[in-house]
């Protein structure tokens, strides 16, 4: 990571399929600022209750204290003046004003931190994501281990028939695939 200007705000996107590592990378980014004593805060969308209702947690089970939220705009009341980085998981589930929210916390100076799926279970980009991605200046794409040959993955296989685009689940519904192992429609 590069040096910036401590009164430069950036956005930081950690994308890339389920079981790749995406809130770890966040929870370890906000760990090193509370290291450096940074004043931080940490969302999540409502939706995600997998775990925990009232942090972030990895597949892992690495924790994180977060605040909930239904929608994007509810971050412009929750952030506080004095924050320094807004932590983000699971930003695909929000709506898209979170793409300009985001620019406009990092244009204040804050150091912005977002974690999401960047394709669907059909391999298509997701949410906001790829607006996101185009605004970012430093990009991490994880990769999770294909669960049918062991190559590097960066697909999410939806393991249950059900068309909805959005259904919150874990293991139980869904494994990391790579590209040719992943099927559309299975």
């Amino acid at each position: 990571m590069n040096i910036i200007n401590h009164r430069t705000g950036w956005i930081e996107v950690i994308c890339g399929s389920m079981f790749s590592g995406k809130t770890e990378e966040l929870i370890r980014r906000v760990r090193r600022a509370e290291y450096a004593k940074q004043k931080f805060q940490v969302f999540k969308p409502e939706i995600d209750n997998r775990y925990d209702e009232y942090h972030i947690v990895s597949h892992s089970k690495l924790m994180m204290p977060s605040e909930n939220i239904k929608k994007a705009s509810e971050l412009l009341k929750l952030v506080e003046q004095d924050t320094q980085i807004v932590a983000i998981d699971e930003v695909h589930f929000l709506d898209d004003k979170i793409v300009d929210i985001c620019n406009d916390f990092a244009d204040s100076g804050k150091r912005v931190i977002v974690a999401g799926l960047d394709q669907d279970y059909r391999g298509k980009p997701f949410g906001q994501m790829p607006d996101l991605l185009a605004i970012a200046e430093y990009i991490t794409k994880t990769m999770a281990i294909c669960m049918q040959c062991g190559n590097p993955a960066n697909r999410t296989q939806r393991l249950i028939k059900d068309k909805k685009k959005v259904i919150v689940g874990a293991a139980d519904i869904y494994e990391a695939r790579c590209r040719n192992c992943h099927k559309v429609g299975s």
